[in-house]
């Protein structure tokens, strides 16, 4: 990871802010002051079903293909030495899963370091994010439009095919229930029960078989990207065209979730569409506000989010630790977390329970929204 300054090159203002709100909702949702007490929208859904929370991986998965087209077309086109990108792409993907797996070890590995690797979730967010990086990143070089989209049409059939129809190992039968389906039983089998999701052991949300179908949606984000750069069209037949593919791949997501069920934690093939559709929309809207229609005063918060994503992500998590590992002694000789006690002294006592658990959330959101601002205003962005 390295200190980088933001330079001239150009950028998609529509996108650096798309993906500062996408990553402020995400530390919003992962860090309520009471996990008993979370309003609707913000969790997730228990299984099949999407709620606004379950839009948000998708959407920044999707960001990622938009943005890999803006950082590699040129290079691309200029037929540069590739081996050198991938081995770039590679790097950094290596030190996004690092640090996925940073977050895995503590606070644990602060006490048990052994204990730590012995039980240390392997599968998560970031680690999800590096996979689907490096192989959507390799295939946009490697590969020409019409492969691209072909690949996207065969990943989600195969998915859908291996989900919905294969008899899982040890089961019998084809299942797509939280403990039996076969990314459930691959997983175990790979990682072993001890590095899975501490929640079950049994399986996990961000599991090996469904980073594939997780490709795929950043594969949609590519195929925007290629038409977002493309000469000779208009910024609002741009806009236009985005509209109608998002709305289109939003239908054909929730036909086919009819049959193949849309599930966040199995990412099947209709979630990808589904979400795939909801990110064009949400793009779109953004775009034409911002690029087409010039409203851009208001931006320059979510941009903060934007250009500092996976630093903002990391470093919020590893607060989110701190707070519950640090031990206080009450008055009354009760031993709590930081958290708690502040989530006791300052909101729990002025609002309701729901109301408490959300102004936590959103203090904590403002709270790195103060630190971005720092970053922004020294032009310091970290790069991974």
């Amino acid at each position: 990871m390295s200190i980088n300054f933001q330079n001239g090159d150009q950028r998609l203002l529509s996108l650096d802010v798309f993906r500062g709100i996408t990553v402020a909702a995400m530390i919003l949702v992962n860090n309520p002051g009471d996990w008993g007490h979370i309003y609707g929208p913000l969790k997730h859904s228990d299984w099949n079903g999407c709620t606004p929370t379950d839009l948000i991986f998708p959407f920044f998965l999707f960001i990622i293909g938009v943005s890999i087209v803006f950082s590699l077309k040129k290079k691309k086109e200029r037929n540069l030495d590739q081996s050198k990108q991938i081995t770039g792409i590679a790097r950094r993907s290596v030190i996004i899963f690092g640090l996925g797996i940073i977050l895995a070890l503590l606070p644990l590995a602060l006490t048990d370091p052994i204990e730590a690797f012995k039980t240390v979730r392997i599968p998560g967010v970031l680690q999800r994010i590096a996979l689907v990086y490096f192989f959507t990143a390799v295939i946009f070089l490697k590969s020409s439009l019409q492969a691209r989209a072909w690949m996207l049409v065969f990943i989600l059939l195969l998915y859908w095919a291996l989900m919905a129809f294969v008899p899982v190992p040890n089961t019998g039968y084809p299942s797509l229930e939280k403990e039996t389906n076969m990314g459930a039983w691959l997983d175990r089998l790979v990682f072993t029960p001890a590095h899975l999701w501490k929640e079950s052991n049994f399986w996990d949300p961000e599991g090996l078989l469904g980073t594939m179908p997780s490709i795929a949606t950043a594969l949609i984000g590519v195929l925007v990207g290629i038409r977002l750069n493309k000469r000779g069209q208009t910024e609002n037949e741009k806009a236009t065209w985005l509209t109608l593919f998002g709305a289109v791949m939003l239908a054909s997501g929730a036909f086919w979730g009819l049959y193949f069920p849309i599930n966040k934690a199995l990412w099947t093939s209709s979630y990808v569409l589904y979400t795939g559709g909801f990110a064009c929309l949400s793009l779109a809207g953004c775009y034409w506000l911002i690029d087409v229609k010039g409203y851009q005063r208001w931006t320059k918060p979510f941009v903060m989010y934007g250009v500092n994503a996976i630093t903002v992500f990391f470093f919020s998590a590893i607060i989110a630790k701190a707070l519950n590992f640090i031990k206080l002694t009450t008055t009354d000789g009760r031993i709590i977390s930081a958290k708690e006690w502040i989530y006791k002294q300052l909101f729990a006592s002025n609002f309701s329970d729901y109301n408490a658990s959300l102004m936590y959330a959103i203090c904590f959101v403002l709270f790195w929204q103060a630190v971005l601002w720092w970053m922004y205003n020294k032009k310091i962005i970290v790069k991974v």
